[in-house]
Formats: structure tokens, C-alpha cells, sequence
């Protein structure tokens, strides 16, 4: 047992980090996990390093009174960020999802240290505003490294909860009984059990079949009965789910789990939320997960209905090429490919911040192999060891020959006040939902890669003169032309559904002019304009994506006139032109 103590403890070491929040430079590492304060100090680190690109938020506080911080990169002498197309990245809205706030920190690590060096970066950068809450739940973050967990442990907002109606609030967690700092599985010896031991490994068992004996009695995960109910870990931190609380179709607990008492009832979430409410620019929402190897679109529920089909057109074409950037991920809708939810982050963005987004579910716990390749072995060369080969026994083939015995605690003999003489052991916190951190890496430049792809299809909008025509004495025929070469348009076609966000505005001034009539131009060559009939002067429009639109003005009148052109969520372009 001393011995596996331990390694574990060395596992903690290396996993949560062995250097100070101090110790932190840029460029940022990948081969390792940052905890609450060194997530803090590594954004604060890439901000002092490049103040002229960057903005620091303390975008507020979470229940437990940390600060949830907001890092902008945007070039301010392309503009102020407000001008431009923005997106907008968060993680680890669950505190157990680790890996999604190590994605938003690598996102913001390449775009900085790349800036000037890599042609393609230094365009987004110039274009776009992008902000980045690398962890959502902070008090989450913080409980998961501090404290001892289970992988799927701490996720939820710490706002304390009676889940077993006893009038007290969070007071029988698991408790780690070996203080090993991971909550793990426990076991008896029992010949009436469920379970015996797996014939091909030990660690593991299987159940038994009808006339078998057992061998083991499965009681949960470690803990005691703190409150003296007769049961074990019935009420542990919260639950308000984080992604469940968000202030668009939401519905109460007993139709949504972890929905909470109303909408944003959690502290950070209503920072954000308002946070975000204040940036209408943000086009592109990136929501980073734990586990899954996905990127979900909505809606969330069937009743809501299926986007339109222009929006359609955009999330297939930004789904399909994340899913070419992170080989396995699959594209996928949320209630029909998963299951339906409510009050969740994206259906919040998508209808009221009036963007597009992805909630990209991270980590694939089937990349943890120990398997000859099948398509390469050659018949009767370098046969298997004798034994299954599913899943459970890969994965910890895995866990002892390439991450060393890192993730596994083996069975270990305890003293339970209740139970007796049990034993100890399983999967580690650090496990089964996260990458062992030489996996890192990869995980988290491809997913980041997803987002730039993303951000390199935001509007960005053209517009030139088509033709100036003196038709008559002082009374002359403008052209304009407004094209969008990238996938996004200027608005969501489901805010044009919703009528929830102004369109783009075109509109011609000058002193000594009158606009006569202006109006789509339908066909040039048949000088075809549905003419506008109130102010004719000003046009509501909307850029498609890989689209263009034409619109013809009669301009009485010499001299100087401007056409403007102004959106929410593109960049604002203006002509000057002489009659």
C-alpha cells in the first residue's frame, strides 16, 4: 500500500502540475495540467507578454468567490474589438472537464505566439476579435485538483444542495479513505457476490451467470456514512448543472436535471451571460467539453425544430471540415444523435447572442490502445497474448506499458468502519475521461485548429462600385456591390427567423444630394430593382455566405456622397464616390 501511495502521489505531482502559478512563462506548455491559479497565471502571463494584442476581463465572481477571467486577442489597429466578426471560446463549464480549459489555453497561446510569423494567424487576428474564458467553472477547476475525486466528480456549480432531503446541505461526499487523493472504487470478499475475478486479470471482474459463485460484492465509490442515514455519498458538492441553467429554454428540475431553482441562478454563469451580452459582435461560440470525441450542434430538443436550411448549409460546412482537422470526431446533432437537453449554453447563444456554435466533446477513451495493428499483421506473424481484447482489458494494457501504472490503482486491503475488511482501488481521477499528458498535445492543437478553421469562414465583407450612369441632368444611377467570400453570413438565418437582431444596414448620404430611389438590383442586364418604397436611402440587408448582393440608387444632386455600410457582426466599410 506505501508503495502505491507513493506513485500516486508522484501522479499528482506530475499531472497537476509540479511548478509554481509563479513559475509560469510563455510560450505555454502542453505536456501537463494547469490547475485554478496557474490557468489564472498563464493567462495573465500571455497578456503581459503581449499587451498590444491582448485585453484582461475579470468578467466576474463564482459562488465560491473566485474570479472568472476573460482574455481578448484583437489587434486594435485594425479596429476597435467591437468592430469586428467575434468568437468567442470557453471551457470546463463541468469542473471535472479539465482538458476543454487546457484547449482554450493553447487557442490563445498559438494565436499570440504565432502572430507575425504565421501569414494565416496574423489575418485572423487582424479580422477578428476573439474571447477566451479558458474555465467557465472555476470553483469546479479548483476541487478537482485540490481535492480527491472521481474523473466524473466536481462538476457542478458549487451552490450547496439537500440531495436527500434531510435538511442539511452537501454533507456526506466521498471521502478518500486511503488518502491517496483520488476517490476510487470499493469491494468485498463475498462467495455470494454479483462478481468474480476477471480469469484474464486480475483487477478486473466480471459478473457472474446464473449457478456461478461470486466472488465479490461491489459497494461504490469510497466513502463512509457521514450523516448516519444509512447510506453512502448520497450528498455530494451541489447539483446545478453548469450547462443546464443557461436562460433559453429552460426548463425546472424535474424535466432537466441539475437545472437549478430558475435561469442563470448560478453567479459566474450570469457574469458571462452578460458579459457576452455586451459583445453583439460574437458570430462563431466554441464550448469545449470533456469526453467523446464530438462536435455537437443544436437544437437541443426536437420540439424546438431543425435550424434553416441557410444555417444548415454553414454548420455542415464547418462540421464536416472539423471532423477532416480531428480524425475520429464525428459531427453530430444534439437530440437526435445524443439525447435532448434544456437551458444549455449553445441553445442560449444560438437564439438570444444570435451566433453559431459547437460544443466540441474532447477526449476518445478508445485511443487508450494496446492492440496490434489487424490491416498490417500478416497470417500466423506475432499473434495476441491469449486473453479478450475489449475495451477494459486494452485499456489497462495501456495503463501498464505506456502510461507506466499511472492511471490504476491497484487493489489495496482498507478497514471500513462499516463494511469491514474491504479493498480499495481502480480507475485514478486523472483517467478514463482525460488524456494522459503525453496525449495532450495533439488533443489540444487539432481541436484549436477546428476553431481557427472557423474563424478564418467569418464574414468578412466586401463592397465596390458597380457602375455610376448619369441618366439625366444632375440625376445619376449608382451600383453597389457587397460580396462574402467566406461561409459565415452577417446574421444567423435563424435570428432573421426570430427577428432577434437588426439586419446589416447599406445606406447613401451626401449634402447636396437626394436619393430618389434605391432597392435590390435583381438583374443588371435587364436593370431589374425592387425599389424600396419609405427612405429609400437606407436598405436592410443580409450577406449570405460564399454570397454576394447588388443594389441600385437614383442620386439626384452633385457632389460628394458616402455609402455606408454598418452590421453587428461584421466589419463596417464605407465608399466615397464623386458625381
Amino acid at each position: 500500500m506505501k508503495k502505491s501511495f507513493i506513485l500516486l502521489f508522484a501522479l499528482g505531482i506530475i499531472v497537476s502540475g509540479s511548478i509554481s502559478a509563479q513559475d509560469i512563462g510563455v510560450p505555454l506548455r502542453f505536456d501537463r495540467y494547469y490547475d485554478y491559479d496557474q490557468l489564472v497565471e498563464a493567462i495573465k502571463a500571455l497578456h503581459r507578454e503581449y499587451p498590444n494584442l491582448t485585453s484582461l476581463d475579470l468578467v466576474g465572481y463564482s459562488d465560491e468567490k473566485r474570479a472568472i477571467y476573460a482574455l481578448t486577442i484583437s489587434n486594435p489597429n485594425t479596429g476597435d474589438h467591437l468592430s469586428k466578426p467575434g468568437v468567442y471560446v470557453d471551457g470546463n463549464i463541468h469542473g471535472n472537464e479539465v482538458q476543454a480549459g487546457e484547449v482554450c489555453l493553447y487557442l490563445a497561446n498559438r494565436l499570440l505566439t504565432s502572430y507575425g510569423e504565421n501569414d494565416q494567424i496574423t489575418s485572423l487576428v487582424d479580422k477578428n476579435s476573439f474571447y477566451i474564458i479558458p474555465a467557465v467553472n472555476v470553483d469546479g477547476r479548483y476541487h478537482f485538483f485540490k481535492d480527491a475525486n472521481t474523473s466524473s466528480s466536481s462538476r457542478s456549480i458549487r451552490r450547496p444542495k439537500d440531495d436527500d432531503k434531510d435538511g442539511l446541505f452537501d454533507e456526506d461526499p466521498y471521502d478518500d479513505l486511503d488518502g491517496d487523493g483520488n476517490i476510487c472504487d470499493m469491494r468485498k470478499r463475498d462467495p455470494n457476490g454479483t462478481h468474480r475475478t476477471d480469469p484474464f486479470d486480475s483487477r478486473l471482474m466480471v459478473r457472474v451467470k446464473p449457478g456461478e459463485k461470486g466472488e465479490w460484492i461491489l459497494l461504490g465509490r469510497e466513502g463512509i456514512d457521514n450523516d448516519g442515514d444509512g447510506r453512502i455519498n448520497e450528498d455530494n458538492e451541489g447539483y446545478v448543472d453548469p450547462n443546464r441553467n443557461w436562460g433559453y429554454n429552460w426548463k425546472p428540475n424535474y424535466i432537466q436535471r441539475g437545472a437549478g431553482y430558475y435561469p442563470l441562478s448560478g453567479t459566474g454563469l450570469k457574469a458571462i451571460a452578460n458579459y457576452l451580452l455586451e459583445r453583439p459582435n460574437v458570430i462563431m461560440v466554441w464550448a469545449f467539453h470533456n469526453a467523446g470525441g464530438m462536435f455537437l450542434r443544436g437544437p437541443s430538443t426536437k420540439a424546438e425544430g431543425e435550424f434553416p436550411s441557410g444555417d444548415l448549409k454553414v454548420y455542415d460546412y464547418l462540421g464536416e471540415n472539423s471532423e477532416m482537422i480531428t480524425p475520429g470526431y464525428r459531427y453530430l446533432l444534439v437530440w437526435k444523435d445524443l439525447y435532448s437537453t434544456y437551458g444549455d449554453f449553445t441553445g442560449f447563444t444560438t437564439n438570444i447572442i444570435g451566433s453559431y456554435g459547437f460544443v466540441g466533446e474532447l477526449f476518445q477513451s478508445q485511443s487508450e490502445t494496446y492492440a496490434l495493428n489487424k490491416e498490417l499483421k500478416k497470417p500466423g506473424e506475432r499473434n495476441r497474448e491469449s486473453g479478450p481484447d475489449d475495451t477494459n482489458h486494452q485499456r489497462l494494457k495501456f495503463n501498464d506499458h505506456v502510461a507506466q501504472g499511472e492511471l490504476y490503482k491497484s487493489w489495496t486491503p482498507f478497514h471500513h468502519p462499516l463494511y469491514g475488511e474491504i479493498e480499495i482501488g481502480g480507475w485514478t481521477k486523472m483517467s478514463s475521461r482525460l488524456p494522459h499528458p503525453f496525449m495532450l498535445q495533439d488533443l489540444v492543437h487539432r481541436n484549436a485548429s477546428s476553431v481557427i478553421f472557423s474563424a478564418a469562414q467569418t464574414p468578412e465583407i466586401k463592397m465596390e462600385l458597380m457602375e455610376k450612369k448619369k441618366i439625366g441632368k444632375d440625376l445619376y444611377q449608382i451600383r453597389i456591390r457587397l460580396l462574402n467570400d467566406n461561409a459565415i453570413p452577417t446574421l444567423t438565418y435563424q435570428s432573421l427567423k426570430n427577428k432577434s437582431h437588426r439586419k446589416d444596414i447599406l445606406k447613401v448620404s451626401g449634402a447636396s444630394v437626394d436619393v430618389v430611389a434605391g432597392g435590390e438590383l435583381k438583374d443588371a442586364h435587364m436593370n431589374q430593382a425592387v425599389y424600396k418604397e419609405h427612405k429609400p436611402q437606407i436598405q436592410f440587408i443580409h450577406m449570405p455566405g460564399f454570397g454576394k448582393v447588388e443594389y441600385q440608387f437614383l442620386i439626384a444632386g452633385k457632389g460628394t456622397i458616402a455609402v455606408d455600410y454598418s452590421s453587428l457582426k461584421a466589419k463596417n466599410q464605407q465608399l466615397v464616390i464623386e458625381l
